[in-house]
């Protein structure tokens, strides 16, 4: 599955069902470009289990409100559209992977 881009409209609807890996993230962070190219290996290994979606803070101010996200990369992971796991900054694929493994 190819990661999709979110917004305040389509967040609820994209992370209702299964688990979901969102990756609160900016055009200017640093270590969220960092992040990128983990997260499409972590797709490619993972993409029948997880589903990856990126909201952009700047655009996205809404939710990223409403789940309390101060710093990016927030990365919070969705089980039928609750939150059961969070981290914050740039992660290696294999903590991302074992992450994952737990909820998917």
């Amino acid at each position: 599955m190819a990661i999709t881009n979110v917004t305040d409209q389509t967040f609820a609807n994209e992370t209702s069902s299964g688990a979901v890996l969102v990756d609160f993230w900016a055009p200017w962070c640093g270590p969220c470009k960092m992040i990128a190219p983990v997260l499409e290996e972590v797709d490619a290994d993972m993409g029948d289990k997880v589903k990856i979606v990126k909201l952009d803070v700047d655009e996205n101010q809404e939710t990223a409100a409403k789940y309390g996200v101060m710093s990016i990369p927030t990365l919070l992971v969705l089980k039928d559209g609750e939150v059961v796991d969070k981290v914050v900054g740039f992660q290696p694929k294999e903590a991302l992977v074992e992450l994952l493994s737990k909820h998917a």
